[in-house]
């Protein structure tokens, strides 16, 4: 199935990146975590964070804003409503730890072929990674992320992937790769758990949702799909 994208660049990353993306993300939410209320849904930009702080808020919406950027191919991570989905994930199971083994030892030098190897939950780690990279940023740049330069941020989301930066509690490498995971999930899960608004993320790729039948298309590569996607809850585009 094809949307014939104007633009290749973009839509082939994020297409490529949902590799990575468990499969239940795509329809259920990364947590299974129960569907955020109508009321709270139309609010959109409205939207009042239950986990992080303002300063946090800040810091996340800045941040995933550069990992995917609005453009011509469609919503930004913050327009699809990415952020809300991670603060809501953070007060779930999943925020807590729930669905990850969190016993000891911990290693946190160990080869990323084993796993999370930290003591953090993802609630806590997100909590302690903002604050060490606000610090570094307010050491080195004088300025806390969110008011740097698009090219300053991408700069930092750039070391922080590397592991360039050392961050007080957090291997930053392991910090970077918590938050593009989320941000992906975040963009790509069904509406109803508060990313993706408006099937934006699966009308970019041309995905249809929770359609209860499109077989007759599967046999039909690079031919366009003639119908939007549909949400777990009838939403349709």
């Amino acid at each position: 199935m094809s949307n014939k994208p104007s633009s290749r660049s973009r839509r082939d990353f994020l297409r490529q990146s949902m590799v990575a993306v468990p499969a239940v993300t795509l329809l259920g939410g990364s947590t299974l975590a129960q569907p955020p209320n109508a009321a709270a849904s139309a609010a959109g930009s409205a939207y009042s964070p239950r986990y992080f702080t303002a300063a946090e808020w800040d810091f996340l919406q800045s941040a995933v804003d550069r990992l995917i950027p609005h453009n011509e191919d469609g919503p930004g991570a913050v327009e699809a409503g990415v952020p809300e989905f991670i603060d809501r994930q953070m007060e779930d199971s999943y925020g807590h730890g729930g669905y990850w083994y969190m016993q000891g030892p911990f290693a946190p030098d160990a080869p990323p072929t084993l796993g999370y190897q930290l003591r953090f939950t993802p609630r806590d780690l997100y909590r302690t990674a903002i604050a060490d990279v606000e610090s570094w940023c307010q050491k080195q740049h004088g300025k806390k992320f969110s008011a740097l330069s698009p090219d300053e941020r991408d700069g930092v989301l750039h070391q922080l992937e590397k592991g360039e930066i050392k961050l007080e509690q957090v291997p930053s490498a392991a910090f970077f790769t918590q938050l593009l995971t989320n941000t992906k999930e975040g963009y790509f899960a069904d509406p109803m758990y508060g990313g993706n608004k408006h099937m934006g993320g699966w009308k970019m790729i041309g995905f249809p949702g929770a359609r209860a039948d499109y077989a007759d298309w599967i046999e039909q590569p690079g031919k366009t799909y003639p119908l939007g996607p549909v949400s777990i809850d009838g939403e349709q585009s």
